[in-house]
């Protein structure tokens, strides 16, 4: 009778506890940086999601790199949003892309598009809106558009393209976490412009306990990119990086 040695080989898969570096000195005050408009191969698409701290990429529906832009982000370890695109009170129809939110629509168009576009985009956890001056001040579309978000866990971040919007209205009524941008980097797309705006952020993170701020991949992104990782340094001095769905949980008073 022949004897055998089992030998039993176990491999383990070691999973780093951390995809961003540990902030040495946790701090009271916390910043969440947003970068808008991926989706269709745009310029700093890489470099911004190499970046070392914690995102919220926010991810346009219906364009050619949704999905992989998507899934890039969550593979990199931040968190992706719905960048879903609305009207303008000003500005191009072009800009706004496919299936954009319009005041024209039905009821029943808008809630359609709503609802391709969370199926569109993977792993997405809330949603902000790509332009929306005009969509953001009307409370019939924005209430669907929260009762949207709602039906799907989703929160809403209001990037303030108009002082006048009913979304932090609308969210109180209907139990949406609501979050609200309070600076953009690169709405003037200059590299003077855009470290401008870094600095004024690294002043307000010491004057405020929260701030949110959005920035974009496209015309200004490799710009834009490389600004947001000088000031990371600098923005560490007097607060923690943190995700947009963690003011969502602990949502900040919204702004008067």
């Amino acid at each position: 009778m022949r004897k055998y040695t089992i030998v039993l080989l176990i491999f383990t898969v070691f999973v780093p506890f951390f995809l961003f570096p540990i902030q040495a000195n946790a701090h009271t005050n916390k910043v969440a940086i947003v970068i808008d408009d991926f989706g269709n191969n745009m310029k700093g698409t890489d470099k911004m999601l190499s970046l070392p701290i914690p995102l919220t990429i926010a991810v346009m529906p219906f364009l050619p790199s949704t999905k992989e832009d998507a899934i890039a982000a969550h593979e990199k370890g931040h968190e992706v949003i719905i960048h879903m695109p609305m009207e303008p009170i000003k500005g191009k129809k072009e800009w706004l892309g496919p299936k954009a939110i319009t005041t024209d629509l039905s009821d029943e168009e808008i809630t359609n598009r709503l609802e391709q576009a969370i199926q569109e985009v993977p792993h997405a956890i809330g949603m902000n809106n790509h332009m929306g001056s005009k969509v953001t001040a009307d409370e019939r579309i924005v209430r669907l558009v929260l009762a949207a978000c709602k039906k799907h866990n989703l929160f809403y971040l209001d990037s303030k393209t108009n002082p006048n919007s009913v979304v932090p209205k609308i969210g109180k009524e209907l139990g949406v976490p609501i979050i609200e941008n309070q600076l953009f980097f690169d709405d003037v797309y200059t590299a003077g412009h855009i470290s401008k705006q870094a600095q004024l952020l690294i002043k307000k993170i010491q004057e405020k306990p929260i701030m949110v701020a959005i920035g974009h991949v496209g015309p200004p992104g490799e710009i834009t990119s490389r600004v947001i990782e000088t000031s990371i340094p600098k923005i560490r001095e007097h607060a923690d990086f943190i995700f947009l769905s963690d003011l969502a949980l602990s949502p900040p008073p919204v702004s008067k």
